[in-house]
């Protein structure tokens, strides 16, 4: 385009030039040897720019016969260059489709061709093919070959690194991705891969300078390099918090500013502040996370705040918890654990069954177990709830590739992945069918509810003397309110029949009532 502006301005020169000539007529005289020569001045032009045009063309053409040599070498070079790239981009194309057969034809075509230190593609092809036919020892010498070239370092140190993985050697592979990140810290896989090998070997300070480069370099997007740097900060601050808790102190709280969600942050915070005996600092980073995520750990680093505090001290920030996040499945729980702390069944009982209502699981359903074992002790009522919590989903957990741990960990022990873990209920049951009612639901386990027994003093004469002499301890049922759901029982029973106790109680059969039934022993059976 730009050369077809020029050659128009150079066209309208000329004819512009002309014109402004045969506007202005005039003679030219020349006297060369006594001779006087005279012609038109728009002839003299003419002859001059015909003597310029054929000296460009004779210059052309002397130039061209010149160089035709020259000329013609480059040309079958080129020709044959073409070829070979041609040869190459099929080589690969058929490598990247399985065809080992063409991709060794196509690479020895483009050998023949190229140069292998012209074009180092070719030392590629043929590791491809060599991988295909599944001959590893050839194709990680090629691959050495291209790590060993400044312009292939990357592409070379990468094939190592897999080849390495797939034969299981770890430190090899380690030492492959250390040498690329040192090299390119911008390579994901090489960067990815340094960042987990540094954070398993605890070196942490290392860890986070290489995330830095790749935050810098922008090959990481800057929410996912706040989020890592926070798990590596909180990772700092956990091996600190023994030895150095104001370090361990700094390092949670800049987390924390990264990620104000992360609860393993808040925590180890608040212990570093606990150990420094900055208690109210630290209730106040427990009660920020809170009302962020209201997780069950830091609820419980909050009410046991203080060593010193009584059972209704913690009950009182229990329901501060409560009262900062109502109606919350791990609020009510908490709150139902310090009522039962406390004493107070009632409302350990109506929380309890508030925090199944929202969320009938597995903790719920344990929590109703005790508190019926401390306030009526029926072991009847005890193993309904232990039943419903076999059935009830698990509770949630740290979870990572399948490892359920009882700790946040940075990262994971199975694949050694780095954030992996992550606060969710694992899977505790095969999966299967759902049937109808499988499912524990409180409702239902408040209609199925055998009633309260009360417990009468064993007589030694009443024993058989088959029987087990071992001592069976049975709580009395004391108190107004024991007293008050025995009446509600009577008044219930008064309208419908007495429903078939879950777990032991006297049978239906009229006939076998007086039959005398040997109080169980005292059981509890934990799940985990």
């Amino acid at each position: 385009m730009v050369r077809l502006i020029i050659f128009a301005l150079v066209v309208l020169a000329l004819g512009y030039g002309f014109s402004w000539l045969a506007d202005r007529p005039g003679d030219l005289s020349l006297v060369w040897e006594g001779e006087l020569y005279q012609t038109k001045l728009i002839v003299a032009a003419s002859i001059l720019i015909a003597i310029v045009v054929a000296v460009m063309l004779a210059w052309g053409l002397i130039r061209l016969i010149w160089t035709s040599p020259h000329s013609v070498t480059r040309y079958f070079r080129a020709r044959k260059r073409d070829r070979g790239y041609q040869a190459l981009s099929t080589g690969l194309i058929a490598a990247g489709a399985g065809n080992a057969l063409l991709a060794r034809k196509m690479a020895a075509r483009t050998r023949g061709l190229i140069r292998g230190d012209q074009e180092p593609l070719i030392n590629l092809l043929e590791a491809q093919a060599a991988l295909i036919e599944g001959k590893h020892d050839e194709a990680r010498a090629k691959f050495e070959e291209m790590a060993n070239d400044p312009e292939t370092r990357e592409l070379g140190l990468r094939g190592l690194y897999l080849e390495a993985k797939r034969l299981g050697a770890t430190e090899a592979a380690q030492q492959y991705a250390e040498k690329a990140a040192d090299k390119a810290p911008y390579l994901p896989w090489a960067a990815q891969a340094t960042l987990e090998n540094r954070s398993r070997e605890g070196r942490w300070d290392d860890a986070i300078r290489l995330l830095d480069q790749q935050k810098a370099a922008r090959v990481i997007e800057k929410d996912e390099a706040n989020r890592l740097r926070a798990v590596l900060l909180t990772a700092r601050a956990g091996d600190k918090l023994e030895s150095d808790p104001a370090g361990a102190r700094d390092d949670a709280l800049n987390a924390l500013k990264l990620s104000d969600d992360f609860v393993p942050a808040a925590l180890i915070a608040a212990k570093a502040l606990f150990r420094e005996d900055k208690v109210r600092k630290a209730a106040s980073t427990l009660e920020q996370s809170w009302k962020a995520i209201p997780h069950p750990e830091v609820g419980k680093a909050y009410v046991r705040a203080r060593s010193g505090d009584t059972v209704l001290d913690r009950l009182k920030r229990a329901e501060r918890l409560e009262a900062m996040r109502p109606n919350n499945v791990e609020a009510l729980l908490i709150s139902a654990q310090a009522s039962l702390d406390a004493g107070d069944y009632g409302k350990a009982r109506t929380k309890a069954e508030a925090a199944a209502r929202a969320d009938p699981r597995e903790g719920a359903f344990l929590l109703m177990a005790d508190i019926e074992e401390a306030e009526t002790g029926d072991q009847g009522r005890i193993r309904h709830w232990m039943a419903q919590a076999l059935r009830a989903p698990r509770d949630p957990a740290w979870v990572a590739d399948g490892f359920v741990s009882d700790k946040w960990l940075p990262i994971s022990p199975v694949t050694g992945k780095l954030d992996a873990f992550e606060w969710k209920s694992p899977f505790g049951q095969l999966e299967g069918p759902v049937e109808e009612g499988s499912t524990a639901t409180v409702d239902t386990a408040l209609r199925t509810l055998p009633p309260v027994r009360e417990a009468r003093p064993a007589s030694p004469t009443v024993a058989s003397p088959a029987a087990d002499t071992s001592v069976i301890e049975i709580k009395p049922v004391v108190a107004k309110q024991a007293a008050a759901t025995a009446a509600a029982s009577a008044t219930e029973a008064s309208k419908k029949p007495e429903p078939r106790p879950f777990f032991g109680g006297l049978p239906d059969d009229p006939g076998v009532r007086d039959t005398k039934i040997e109080p169980e022993p005292k059981t509890r059976l934990r799940l985990f």
